[in-house]
């Protein structure tokens, strides 16, 4: 719903520095964390935060986009040891390798097997 007319108007976006219509930022960064749910978040309990969101470069109708995620750290919780947190940067290029858009997020997510205690309470 922005109504820039930078995202909107043909005439007004040809005469702007990029020549042409620019797909509104946070259409970029929604279909980008939706892209990559599949690969980080898909059983996730909470997404916690999105830091250091940036666009280097344009979004143009049209362009197709791929993502990339890199898992930064995790960190199993001290209190609930069926769950940790998970940092991931995330990178989005368009068709011609250009970075578009970048992100990192915290997403807090169920293990696959939480943490046991043996009969001399050390951690397996």
């Amino acid at each position: 719903m922005n109504h820039h007319p930078l995202h909107i108007n043909d005439v007004y976006a040809s005469q702007s520095q990029q020549g042409r219509n620019v797909v509104v930022g946070p259409l970029v960064y929604s279909l980008a964390l939706g892209m990559s749910v599949s690969d980080v978040s898909g059983k996730a309990i909470a997404n916690l935060a999105t830091e250091e969101l940036k666009h280097p470069a344009p979004v143009f109708h049209g362009d197709t986009l791929f993502c990339e995620s890199e898992v930064l750290e995790k960190k199993e919780s001290k209190s609930k040891p069926d769950r940790g947190t998970v940092r991931v940067h995330t990178r989005v290029y368009n068709q011609d390798g250009v970075l578009v858009a970048e992100f990192k997020r915290l997403v807090l997510v169920p293990r696959r097997e939480p943490a046991s205690t043996s009969a001399e309470g050390n951690v397996e």
